[in-house]
């Protein structure tokens, strides 16, 4: 009878424990990032000896808990993470450059400008008229200057989310190489080990957001990563972790990289926010040269206009536009004064001659000021569009693969309940067992 006793014993004790694992993934049917957990069950063999070669064997032992996975699933979400990452962040940099280029109408004010030159032409000896290509310039002057700020303010911003995205991608590192520790700490087949394997694929999923990533694991569940296929050291490898940096070169262009034992090595990110960060600065600094080359241009050709002619007082024409530390810095200068400085007749050609600013207009026509400008903008927008396509199809494959690792991993409160009326008959006919061997040893002791 101690051999019933003893069996039904271990089933209690197994199915108490699976009865609270299953009432585990009930109550964590919501939580984010909770994978399925099972218990795993195994025969205790008879022992050796025994007088009667029949025998049962001794029961049942649970041998661990087992935590639901599908490595291909998980990686599928991490890969298609990344590019989603890398793309809706590169969007937000072409917005933030349409919105540098249109915000202060630069367009629209190079036109009034050049439609306040074509209409003093005209009569280049009205007051009213060199009174408002004199305010047209001044307006220029403000647009040219607000939109070098609005790249000032976006290259700030590029810098902070730069230095943010490293010390994101440091800290995640830190957390997981932590959780490394942790698992080989931790008994495998333990509740311990399957809670640290879902905190180490959230954080995994989270580094993805970052950068791509290559994963390995050993037989412990502790996670080796290499970030954006670097040449160098892994960046996790056990409970190390190495550090991310971010710098800008003069050029305008953004670089990452990771430094593992001392070891820097630059990361050529093909996902992630670095990547989109990467992006997003190499699309900045080239509309900010071009920007910068045809400011250049303009003040040069207008100030050149003006050395060329005379002003309303017969006097060789001074120019129109100062620039300062950038291209975009432009101000008045301080000797254009008011309209009658703008020198809209050739040398000798008293008031009622415009034929310089006729010059001016040929010069505006050959040099698509604002055609280049127009361009400028128009190929930033398409960028954008395409970039806002490709992230709906990647929103989707993204979604896609979360939806396979939820029903691959995730809890099902349909097969849960079953499982618990088939643990909760099994614990009550474990109980019933260990009622039936203290019946029959009661009645054997009974028995006179």
């Amino acid at each position: 009878m101690s051999d019933l006793l003893a069996i039904g014993a271990s089933g209690v004790r197994a199915y108490q424990t699976a009865l609270a694992t299953v009432g585990e993934n009930i109550a964590n049917v919501g939580t984010t990032g909770y994978t399925r957990r099972a218990v795993q069950v195994a025969e205790v063999p008879g022992g050796s000896g025994s007088v009667n070669q029949y025998g049962a064997g001794n029961g049942v032992t649970l041998t661990g808990i087992a935590r639901s996975s599908d490595t291909y699933s998980t990686a599928a979400l991490r890969a298609s993470t990344s590019d989603l990452s890398r793309t809706t962040k590169g969007a937000t940099w072409l917005d933030r450059i349409d919105g540098a280029l249109t915000g202060n109408a630069l367009t629209s004010r190079m036109t009034s400008f050049f439609a306040a030159s074509q209409s003093l032409a005209a009569e280049p000896d009205s007051s009213a008229l060199r009174t408002s290509m004199y305010s047209a310039a001044n307006t220029l002057a403000v647009s040219f200057s607000a939109t070098g700020q609005a790249f000032d303010q976006i290259d700030t911003d590029l810098d902070t989310a730069g230095r943010q995205a490293a010390t994101d991608l440091s800290s995640l590192g830190t957390s997981l190489a932590g959780i490394n520790d942790g698992l080989g700490r931790a008994a495998p087949g333990s509740t311990a080990a399957a809670q640290l394997m879902d905190q180490r694929d959230q954080i995994l999923t989270k580094m993805s957001e970052q950068v791509d990533l290559s994963v390995s694991f050993d037989s412990l569940g502790r996670s080796t990563v290499t970030l954006a296929q670097s040449s160098g050291a892994p960046f996790v490898k056990g409970n190390s972790s190495g550090i991310v940096s971010y710098e800008r070169d003069d050029n305008g262009q953004a670089t990452f990289s990771q430094i593992v034992d001392g070891i820097a090595t630059q990361l050529t990110p093909n996902g992630g926010t670095i990547a989109g960060i990467t992006d997003g600065a190499q699309r900045v600094a080239a509309n900010r040269d071009a920007l910068n080359g045809l400011t250049s241009s303009f003040v040069k050709t207008v100030n050149d206009n003006q050395a060329a002619g005379e002003d309303q007082n017969g006097v060789q024409g001074t120019a129109i536009f100062a620039v300062g530390s950038t291209p975009t810095d432009i101000t008045l200068a301080a000797g254009f004064t008011d309209g009658s400085k703008i020198a809209a007749a050739a040398p000798g050609g008293g008031k009622r001659d415009s034929s310089n600013l006729s010059i001016l207009e040929q010069s505006r026509q050959g040099k698509a000021f604002e055609s280049t400008l127009s361009g400028m903008i128009t190929d930033n927008g398409t960028a954008y569009k395409q970039k806002s396509t490709i992230a709906d199809a990647q929103t989707a494959i993204r979604d896609g693969a979360a939806t396979a690792l939820s029903t691959s991993t995730g809890v099902n409160l349909d097969s849960e309940a079953v499982d618990l009326m088939r643990f909760q008959q099994a614990y009550a006919a474990s109980s019933r067992v260990i009622q039936v061997a203290r019946e029959t040893m009661q009645s054997i002791l009974d028995i006179r």
